[in-house]
């Protein structure tokens, strides 16, 4: 059975930083690209960063470009997100998600992590 299980989420001010993790079981090592979205209240789930099975590809939404990071551990199935420079805007329920290419729709997803960004 596949699970992801999101940690790292909590209250911040802003320009503070959290890192978020998200470990995966019930996968083979490297066998997925991993994905990170969140949802503000009142919002639709968007997109936030993505890193391919071999770690060689990275996307980030615009929104993040340059303040968060998004990595995975050697073994494969821990990734990371590092966010810098947090703003009221980041707050969120922040997902993590497995599919098979970073352009595929994913098909495991954590339960998710609340990060809040106070001004």
């Amino acid at each position: 059975q596949v699970q992801l299980v999101e940690s790292g989420g909590g209250s911040v001010q802003a320009g503070e930083f959290l890192r978020l993790s998200c470990a995966a079981s019930g996968l083979p090592s490297n066998s997925h690209a991993m994905k990170w979205f969140r949802r503000a209240p009142g919002k639709e789930r968007e997109f936030v960063a993505a890193v391919s099975r071999s770690g060689d590809i990275i996307q980030y939404a615009d929104s993040v470009k340059g303040r968060f990071t998004i990595s995975r551990d050697n073994a494969g199935n821990t990734v990371y997100l590092q966010m810098n420079s947090l703003k009221p805007e980041d707050t969120a329920v922040y997902y993590c998600a497995a599919g098979v290419t970073v352009l595929t729709i994913p098909i495991y997803w954590g339960q998710g992590t609340q990060v809040t960004v106070s001004s």
